[in-house]
């Protein structure tokens, strides 16, 4: 096994990991991931323990307990760059022995669950509902620093390239599933199934318009006319497509959870984003501990 350098395994003092500032036994086998730091104790309200509180930067940590069940719920910021970061990090605290600084031989795979805000780019999909992630696609770059090829939907990243047409100039889109036992426990009436698009950007990334005129006028509708295999782009945010992606290449079970708080077909906004929040926040967790 080889031996992990201090410039590439960076350890702060106290031997807890650089960014998110965890020691290995700070963090549970099941994680819950939001953007915003101030989600985290909307999310632990509802537990029965906390047993670890750790903040650096805007990443926030709190693990405790749930009906029994120990969940660390942790914040991202907001971008698939963060991803990178977090995915990797968490990974490092399971799966590779801080003290010797060598990879574990006996793997931890983690169940990860993003829970987010999102918005809607069909009509058929209502401000307030739920939408939960089965397929995520990365409008981003991060995916392609890593040999990936194996964990990508192939055909669809060769359609969705053909149906945008914008790629000779952006980096290429990239499909990749969630964990599908996860996503099928999640699942229930009422709730809708999602393939989530992962954007660079909340402006122009996503096709809307303040001051800037955008490249691709068209980019958006593009986006939501895509259709493959029966399977149509039905959401966009910042954070999914990198989750699973990682998440695949490193053996850890993810999926995403969207409250939808705007429909960009109709033009709504939510009139209550708490709540909607705050049920899907619920929804995660009476999930994450059914038998």
């Amino acid at each position: 096994m080889n031996h992990l350098a201090a410039s590439e395994l960076i350890l702060n003092k106290d031997g807890s990991i650089y960014h998110l500032n965890l020691l290995p036994e700070q963090i549970a086998d099941t994680v819950i991931l939001v953007g915003d730091q101030d989600r985290v104790g909307k999310i632990t309200q509802y537990f029965d323990t906390v047993e670890h509180v750790v903040q650096k930067r805007e990443f926030h940590t709190q693990t405790g307990t749930y009906k029994g069940k120990r969940i660390s719920v942790l914040s991202t910021g907001i971008g698939t760059d963060n991803i990178d970061i977090v995915l990797n990090e968490l990974d490092a605290l399971v799966n590779i022995d801080f003290e010797t600084r060598q990879i574990k031989e006996k793997k931890t795979s983690l169940t990860i669950v993003r829970v987010g805000t999102s918005g809607s780019i069909q009509a058929d999909i209502p401000v307030d509902s739920i939408v939960v992630s089965k397929l995520g696609v990365g409008f981003d770059t991060v995916l392609h620093f890593y040999q990936s090829e194996q964990v990508q939907l192939q055909d669809f990243n060769q359609a969705l390239e053909e149906h945008l047409d914008i790629y000779a100039r952006n980096s290429k889109p990239y499909v990749v599933p969630s964990d599908e036992a996860l996503a099928e426990k999640f699942m229930s009436p009422g709730v809708y199934e999602g393939f989530t698009g992962s954007n660079v950007g909340f402006y122009a990334p996503q096709g809307r318009v303040l001051r800037l005129p955008l490249k691709d006028g068209n980019l958006r509708d593009k986006i939501a006319t895509f259709e493959f295999k029966g399977k149509r782009i039905t959401n966009l945010e910042m954070e999914t497509s990198a989750i699973f992606g990682l998440s695949k290449l490193l053996g850890h079970k993810a999926l995403s959870l969207n409250a939808i708080i705007a429909n960009r077909a109709t033009g709504e906004f939510t009139k209550d984003g708490v709540k909607a929040v705050d049920e899907t926040i619920r929804y995660c967790l009476e999930k994450l501990t059914e038998a």
